[in-house]
């Protein structure tokens, strides 16, 4: 269960870089890694963008648990 934590936090870090990113210098890395450009979504992107949005929800949900 712990390395599912792991990957979690991963995730939403790389949401969270890839967001500040696009914020400060209006560059998309998953659209760099994934062969597309600025604002473009693809198949592959989709296959990062979801987990991001998973560990993005999980995180937000274990909140009341951590202020516990």
């Amino acid at each position: 269960m712990e390395s599912l934590y792991v990957i979690g936090i991963i995730l939403a870090v790389v949401g969270a870089a890839n967001w500040g990113l696009v914020g400060l210098f209006k560059f998309d890395l998953v659209a760099e890694v994934t062969g597309s450009k600025f604002g473009q979504v693809n198949p592959l992107s989709r296959v990062v963008y979801v987990p991001v949005l998973v560990a993005g929800v999980l995180a937000a949900a274990s909140i009341p648990s951590i202020v516990d």
